[in-house]
């Protein structure tokens, strides 16, 4: 059976959102949903000096628009936050084996986009893990007229009749499960645990971005960690 998993292109997201797509087949980027101010689309926790604190992209948009219409602020914001991840983790233990992987990533920014260059990042960052998935955007395929649990289903009959569509786990608070089961789609939900591990920090902290696991443990260290049982 298909599954299909569907989320807003954050950025750096954290490591339960690459444990989402691990478990997919295909990964429909919700980019033309509305954008939310102040939300994880543009911003993400880092660790510095044993806090958490936000790495937050400046954006311009309109009330009203959608993520795929919000675009960057600032022009020099990727040498800003390369500066900001070197001086949170440059004592790391991966940080000198991973810190060209990240310069690349970042380098290969062109757009002004908000969405695309959130997408680039996770994919790249996905390619590293070696999650193999299919991508797709969700504002290439014409279900935009429907919303809520319709959109959801929409996407994931047009590219899984059939399938199955994994939540995110507050969606069972939400979801309407027979919507699903009366066009024949199988409604499941995330149940991701989040693992600890070697962090520059006294007391572990959980739902940081997947960077802070990247230079803590390096890139194989992490896949092996969303691959674990213990998740």
């Amino acid at each position: 059976m298909t599954i299909v998993a569907i989320h807003q292109p954050n950025y750096l997201p954290w490591l339960g959102y690459f444990y989402k797509i691990r478990c997919a087949d295909i990964f429909i980027f919700l980019d033309d949903a509305q954008y939310s101010k102040n939300s994880f689309t543009n911003r993400v926790r880092v660790l510095n000096e044993e806090k958490a604190r936000w790495l937050t992209l400046p954006v311009s948009f309109n009330f009203g628009d959608p993520i795929d219409m919000v675009t960057v602020a600032v022009r020099d914001w990727p040498k800003k936050h390369l500066d900001s991840l070197k001086g949170f983790y440059g004592r790391a233990p991966y940080f000198r084996d991973v810190w060209p992987d990240f310069e690349a990533l970042y380098d290969g920014i062109e757009q002004d986009y908000l969405a695309n260059i959130n997408i680039h990042l996770i994919r790249a960052i996905a390619e590293r893990l070696d999650l193999q998935c299919r991508f797709v955007m969700a504002s290439s395929l014409d279900t935009a007229q429907a919303t809520g649990d319709d959109r959801l289903i929409a996407l994931t009959n047009l590219l899984a009749p059939g399938g199955c569509y994994l939540s995110g786990a507050g969606g069972a608070n939400y979801q309407d499960t027979a919507k699903f089961e009366t066009v024949g789609l199988r409604l499941e939900y995330q149940d991701f645990k989040h693992p600890q591990y070697e962090q520059q920090t006294t007391a572990f902290i959980a739902g940081l971005s997947v960077v802070d696991a990247v230079f803590n443990l390096g890139w194989r260290k992490t896949a092996e960690l969303l691959a674990s049982d213990s998740t």
